[in-house]
């Protein structure tokens, strides 16, 4: 993994020595203290372009597109709020989705599958283990998002988001983010309306750089990455660990993310 990874920089393969605790130290205090932490240019560059050259073609041939009207949270059943509530403002999200199964031998998937990323990411979050998903389709996304196409505002179902940019558009696919905008006990429904309305001063831009490994608390962190511009499209990976194995998504689920239930041997 050395020749894909920057260990020597960020050795989260060693994290019984004094740079791997400093290392998950560093990444839990940011976690507690903004919500996120990043390792830049984790991938080598030539790890990165291999990523990229593998997962490309398969946009235009094999991908699913998905064109999908939502609310910040994914969900047209909030019972809380009036359907008029500034809240519940709709969006537009564009994007282009390569599933884990359709691409089992790449270098992502061997990143994904590689155990010490695991711990690593565990020791960071606080958490005993993750285990990788067992649902090969959603175990590893990777997200294309072309000229004009965004992914707009919402909320993550899950409470960590992985992600790990591997090519940035020539403009614009800004990374948006407000932080602790709800708790599991404070919906803060007005404080989504103001965000949504372009008056929470606590929003944050974030310039990632391609090769990066982003973790942030998806799950009360509102987010979304601004119109792409230009020809090069923003491809993005997300990986999905859970703290219990065997985590899989329903029929139903699949089809409304990636338009098919079927891994594409079953479809074959």
């Amino acid at each position: 993994m050395k020749q894909v990874l920057d260990l020597e920089r960020w050795p989260l393969h060693e994290l019984d020595t004094a740079d791997g605790r400093a290392l998950v130290d560093r990444c839990r205090n940011e976690l507690r203290d903004t919500g996120m932490f990043g390792l830049a240019a984790l991938i080598r560059p030539d790890a990165l372009e291999a990523c990229v050259t593998e997962v490309e073609p398969l946009f235009d041939s094999a991908a699913f597109t998905q064109s999908r009207d939502h609310n910040i949270y994914f969900d047209d059943g909030i019972r809380d709020l009036e359907a008029s509530h500034p809240a519940l403002r709709r969006f537009t999200t564009v994007n282009r989705t390569v599933c884990g199964d359709q691409i089992p031998a790449s270098v992502i998937a061997q990143l994904y599958e590689w155990r010490p990323l695991m711990d690593f990411l565990a020791a960071a979050m606080g958490k005993p283990r993750l285990y990788p998903m067992a649902d090969p389709l959603g175990r590893i996304n990777v997200m294309a998002y072309r000229a004009g196409e965004q992914l707009n505002w919402h909320f993550d179902r899950a409470e960590f988001t992985i992600t790990i940019l591997l090519q940035a558009p020539v403009s614009g696919g800004q990374f948006q983010y407000r932080s602790a905008l709800r708790s599991d006990s404070d919906p803060n429904y007005d404080g989504v309306a103001r965000l949504l309305a372009g008056r929470d001063q606590c929003l944050q831009t974030l310039e990632l750089a391609p090769g990066t490994l982003n973790v942030f608390r998806g799950k009360n962190t509102a987010h979304r990455v601004t119109p792409v511009e230009g020809e090069r499209a923003r491809i993005i990976a997300v990986l999905s660990y859970y703290e219990t194995p065997d985590v899989t998504f329903s029929d139903t689920e699949r089809m409304g993310f990636y338009g098919r239930a079927a891994t594409v041997g079953a479809q074959a």
